[in-house]
């Protein structure tokens, strides 16, 4: 092929403009991959894909109102107040008024505790089902409990440190 054929389509912008583009595909591919991998596993900890995707919303955009969080996850505004008022309950949304210059409704504002936080709410909980399992016999009154059989699992929650740079 000669450099007057224009059937010579070694263009190296468009190459790279073909490159660029595949690249931020798989790149929100990837993003958004891993952000479902996130809402799945705490589905698991908060009991409901709702009140994942309202925890990660929040922890994004802390001190929003319900309707901002509504807007945010495509959720109805309803299903988000319920949702917001059990999570407040259990401790592991907070909540304030929003201020306000103006005369009228202030909403509340939430944010989500820390992760660190969330994972030690739920520690307590699996530990004592752990225990229960463990000690099942002696809870049906099958055999008699074991003195060391009576907390066999403790479970340990320390914060990440870089203390090896």
């Amino acid at each position: 092929m000669s450099a007057d054929d224009p059937t010579d389509d070694d263009d190296p912008l468009e190459d790279a403009e073909d490159v660029r583009n595949r690249l931020e595909q798989e790149a929100d591919r990837a993003v958004e991959q891993f952000d479902e991998g996130i809402v799945e596993m705490l589905a698991w900890v908060l009991d409901t894909e709702t009140r994942a995707r309202i925890y990660v919303s929040l922890r994004q955009h802390p001190g929003s109102t319900s309707d901002e969080i509504a807007d945010a996850t495509g959720l109805y505004p309803s299903t988000v107040r319920e949702a917001l008022a059990a999570l407040h309950e259990e401790g592991k949304v907070t909540r304030k008024k929003r201020e306000s210059d103006g005369a009228g409704n202030n909403p509340y504002e939430y944010s989500a505790i820390a992760p660190s936080e969330l994972v030690e709410t739920i520690v307590g909980d699996v530990q004592a089902e752990l225990n229960t399992v463990f000690n099942l016999d002696a809870h049906l009154g099958d055999v008699g409990p074991d003195e060391d059989a009576d907390e066999p699992v403790t479970i340990s929650v320390e914060d990440a440190t870089d203390d090896d740079e």
